[in-house]
């Protein structure tokens, strides 16, 4: 089983309308479908470039006026999805329930079907600026490619998160991310790379690039999309199948071997998802 994956580097700059903002969507969406890909991802926050349309006084829209656009945003990616007969994770958008925001992924399915993933761990600028709630549940889910779990930024850098996923029996793990310096970058980046290892699973990663002058914490973005595989003698060596120029704007695209991972697991150098010593932990079986 192959699985052809793209992966956004959605550039963020101001726009005037939700119309402008879904033409941008438009092209990436339709870029990935020249190449046949059955996923694309797209970055965490990238939705907070609605923001930028602002209000009367031209002034940026607040956070909590996101969720404003939110059946605008789904309806959109939606569409796109059947259109196209491609799954799109929709990066994460912040939506409102219960007078409070949370920080959730998206994934659209071809047949009209929606998962959501809410982001489990929330930064201090989070919680501090923007009072946002911390979902607290993770889903894995079933698509006609295999098993895929989406991973939110910083929920990455907890290993709990990608080997409870990898449990539930998910190969592939989706990473929307949104840094704004080479430090926030690299943390979800080695990361990324570090859960491949661990759990013998592809990573496919990617985050905002460009920058929002009038929207609080979006001003800078340092991002990159790429596509990780373990360390192993079947894959490139620096587990690296295919990567993105820094901070440019670009849908990057490769093919996961899902089999090749399997064989691996089997009879790799080294094994290290069958090699856990569950007798030491056992709540991580």
């Amino acid at each position: 089983m192959k699985m052809r994956v793209s992966a956004v580097q959605h550039h963020l700059h101001t726009i005037e309308s939700f119309e402008e903002f879904a033409a941008q969507v438009e092209h990436y969406v339709k870029a990935a479908q020249e190449y046949e890909s059955d996923f694309v991802l797209f970055p965490e926050l990238f939705t907070t470039q609605l923001l930028s349309i602002g209000d009367a006084s031209g002034k940026a829209l607040p956070i909590d006026r996101l969720p404003d656009f939110t059946e605008r945003y789904r309806d959109l990616f939606a569409g796109l999805a059947r259109r196209t007969g491609m799954h799109l994770i929709g990066g994460t958008h912040i939506i409102a329930e219960g007078g409070r925001l949370y920080n959730a992924a998206h994934l659209f399915y071809p047949d009209g079907r929606v998962g959501e993933q809410r982001k489990l761990h929330m930064t201090p600028t989070e919680v501090k600026e923007w009072n946002m709630a911390a979902g607290n549940e993770l889903n894995v889910f079933d698509t006609d490619k295999g098993r895929i779990a989406v991973i939110i930024c910083y929920d990455m850098e907890f290993p709990e998160v990608a080997r409870i996923a990898r449990a539930r029996g998910a190969d592939v793990l989706f990473c929307p991310s949104c840094t704004d310096d080479r430090h926030g970058f690299h943390r979800v980046r080695y990361t990324c790379h570090a859960r491949t290892i661990e759990n013998q699973v592809y990573v496919v990663v990617t985050g905002t690039v460009g920058s929002l002058p009038t929207v609080d914490f979006m001003r800078m973005n340092f991002g990159q999309a790429a596509v990780l595989t373990p360390n192993d003698v079947p894959f490139p060596p620096g587990g690296i199948m295919a990567e993105g120029v820094i901070n440019d704007d670009a849908v990057v695209t490769a093919d996961l071997d899902l089999e090749l991972l399997y064989r691996v697991r089997e009879r790799g150098s080294v094994t290290t998802w069958r090699d856990r010593r569950t007798d030491l932990y056992p709540d991580w079986k």
